[in-house]
């Protein structure tokens, strides 16, 4: 590590500073896509094919499959392969209460800001 980086813990890994701010980067700016967050949610009910989610946001399977493929990289979804199909899932240990301690913040901190309100 050269001088003038700190050096941070970060779980079992040192990451320096800069690596971390990239890091933060990658993670929120998935959260930032629209389509992102409804696979998300959708995923919260339960686990489904590229074909239901496809149907369920009424978009393209392109579009679909590349924001899983994102999703997957940075440990959002887990997949899994049954037959000719692959499922994708939410990952329950982080993500999912991630999700809900967000849900519980926008309501008490956010959804005033959409109603107007101060």
């Amino acid at each position: 590590m050269s001088k003038g980086h700190k050096c941070i813990r970060s779980g079992s890994a040192k990451i320096s500073e800069k690596e971390l701010y990239k890091a933060y980067k990658i993670f929120f700016g998935t959260l930032v896509s629209e389509s992102r967050l409804k696979i998300i949610n959708l995923l919260r009910k339960g686990k489904k094919n590229v074909s239901e989610i496809t149907k369920s946001l009424k978009t393209d399977q392109t579009a679909v499959s590349h924001d899983l493929r994102r999703l997957k990289k940075c440990g959002f979804v887990h997949s899994e392969t049954r037959g000719k199909f692959r499922y994708y899932k939410l990952n329950e240990k982080t993500i999912r209460p991630l999700m809900d301690l967000i849900d519980k913040h926008m309501s008490a901190y956010c959804i005033h800001i959409l109603r107007g309100k101060k």
